[in-house]
């Protein structure tokens, strides 16, 4: 390899600082604002109390997270706790569950054995093209009965 090939490899910390600032949200961040569009959808707004409890943090430190999202402008907070998303929030939030959505359903597709653990892992580090591409693969596979059963089969063949 020559020197210009060994410049773009960092380590995971080292991705994520770059993306802070290019003015990324780290992957906590997304995490809470992803919930919070959750939480959204059901009623227009949600709570701290509901979102740490969901998140399985306590209610500071949900209260630190909350604040910085609003201080970006993708949340509005008041003092009682009620959480509002911006529009910038909501257009956000949005990407983050299809993500979510989207990774999680490659992962079921490929047999893995807790995909809601491993999408919570994986989602953050992929690209909007890379999630394009899973979305594609997996209506590929949803429109295709005799690809998907070929697939399958293929996995089965391979005692998975």
């Amino acid at each position: 390899m020559n020197d210009n090939e060994n410049s773009s490899f960092r380590t995971v910390r080292g991705y994520q600082l770059a993306n802070q600032q290019e003015g990324q949200l780290t992957p906590a961040m997304e995490d809470y604002l992803e919930m919070a569009y959750r939480l959204c959808l059901q009623n227009e707004y949600t709570r701290v109390g509901k979102l740490s409890e969901l998140l399985n943090v306590k209610p500071p430190s949900a209260s630190k997270m909350i604040f910085k999202l609003a201080n970006l402008g993708f949340l509005e907070y008041d003092r009682y706790e009620i959480i509002l998303l911006t529009e910038k929030g909501r257009e956000l939030g949005a990407y983050l569950l299809r993500r979510h959505n989207t990774v999680e359903e490659f992962l079921k597709l490929i047999g893995c054995a807790n995909p809601l653990e491993e999408a919570e892992l994986i989602e953050h580090s992929l690209s909007p093209s890379t999630v394009r591409d899973l979305n594609d693969l997996l209506e590929f596979f949803s429109s295709n009965a005799e690809a998907r059963s070929a697939y399958e089969a293929y996995r089965a063949g391979k005692g998975k």
